[in-house]
């Protein structure tokens, strides 16, 4: 599965044939506005019949082999076992397992999606900045019980470098973590503000994070879900608004 479609992204990696990958955009759907259309979560205001009707077509059109396993994301690192899940709490989830789908929920944040070179394991992650700053991603690949170089990662839709700006407390946070991150921060130019403004590149700290862990086929991060209001849904632009799901599995 690679390419893309109006209602679906698929990775252009070199992962297993094994393994199944596809970020979800916001087109295709019955949700009403400001959910238009393809929304499938449950904690944003949308009616419970539209999203379980997405999540019906979501199924149908991908012949996903069971349910998803969806999470209650919390900006956290708990990265669960999607295979034997009880409290589903967590910001990502991992599976050794055939036939079990992992997915994460975002519109901004990052979805990182994760797979070893044997299709022997695989994980889907939800990084926002305080995910990223927090350590998801080192929690996810921890998870993963593997050692980086055998990993393969793909970052989904995410706001882009251009439109994502935050202060001084949030580049603090990643500088004082890693001084490479510097790299990933560019100044906004207001002078009469006397607080740092800066533009950060999520995906950016995303690869510096992977490849220190020696994660470093690295794909992705093409797609800016801010700037691109009929593909995806944003919480910065419009607050109100649903979410795309990112799914990785191995298939039986």
């Amino acid at each position: 599965m690679t390419g893309t479609s109006a209602s679906f992204i698929f990775p252009d990696w070199p992962a297993p044939k094994s393994v199944k990958a596809v970020c979800t955009t916001r087109m295709g759907g019955v949700s009403a506005p400001p959910y238009d259309a393809f929304n499938f979560a449950d904690h944003v205001g949308d009616s419970v019949g539209s999203v379980q009707e997405n999540r019906r077509r979501l199924g149908q059109q991908l012949g996903l082999p069971a349910e998803p396993v969806w999470l209650q994301q919390v900006h956290g690192v708990q990265v669960i076992d999607a295979k034997h899940a009880v409290d589903n709490k967590a910001d990502g989830s991992f599976c050794a397992s055939a036939a079990v789908v992992c997915v994460v929920l975002t519109a901004d944040c990052l979805p990182v999606l994760l797979c070893d070179r044997d299709a022997g394991v695989v994980a889907a992650l939800h990084a926002g900045w305080r995910g990223l700053a927090a350590g998801i991603i080192e929690s996810g690949v921890t998870a993963m019980g593997l050692p980086g170089d055998s990993l393969m990662a793909w970052l989904g839709p995410a706001i882009g470098p251009q439109a994502f700006v935050v202060g001084d407390e949030v580049r603090d946070v990643f500088i004082q973590a890693s001084p490479l991150s510097r790299h990933a921060f560019k100044a906004v130019n207001k002078s009469a503000d006397p607080i740092g403004v800066w533009l950060v590149d999520l995906y950016a700290l995303a690869r510096q994070r992977l490849n220190a862990l020696g994660v470093e086929a690295v794909y992705g991060g093409d797609d800016c879900s801010y700037t691109d209001a009929r593909k995806f849904y944003s919480y910065r632009r419009d607050k109100t608004c649903g979410r795309m799901a990112s799914l990785i599995w191995i298939e039986p």
